[in-house]
C-alpha cells in the first residue's frame, strides 16, 4: 500500500472554505479504483492547517492517480489557494488497509 500524509495551509481568505474547494478534487480521487481512503482533518492544534489522509493500494494505483487529469487540474490550480507549499510523507508500506490499535480494546 502507498500512505501518504500531506498538511496543506491555505491562505487566510480560503481557510474556511478550503473543504468546498477540494471537494471536486476529493470526489474524483476517491472513485479511483486504486484509492483506499482519501480523508481530510483539520488540526486542533492549527486551525489554518489540513491534514489530508491517503491510501492507495500499490505503486501502479499511486502512478495511476498523478497522471490523472483531476490530479493535473489539483496540481495547477491549487497553489494560488495555498499560503505555502505542502508538506508531504508518502511511503509504501506493507499493510492492505487499516488495523486495530494493540495497546488497546474497547469493550
Amino acid at each position: 500500500m502507498i500512505f501518504i500524509v500531506v498538511k496543506f495551509r491555505p491562505k487566510p481568505e480560503h481557510v474556511e472554505n478550503f473543504p468546498q474547494l477540494m471537494a471536486e478534487f476529493t470526489e474524483a480521487t476517491r472513485n479511483e479504483p486504486g484509492n483506499l481512503w482519501f480523508d481530510w482533518s483539520r488540526s486542533l492544534e492549527d486551525p489554518s492547517e489540513y491534514v489530508l489522509v491517503e491510501g492507495f493500494r500499490d505503486g501502479d494505483a499511486g502512478k495511476e492517480h498523478v497522471t490523472a487529469e483531476h490530479f493535473k487540474k489539483f496540481v495547477a490550480e491549487t497553489p494560488a489557494l495555498l499560503a505555502s507549499t505542502p508538506l508531504i510523507i508518502s511511503q509504501a508500506i506493507d499493510a492492505t488497509g487499516w488495523s486495530e490499535m494493540g495497546e488497546m480494546k474497547v469493550g
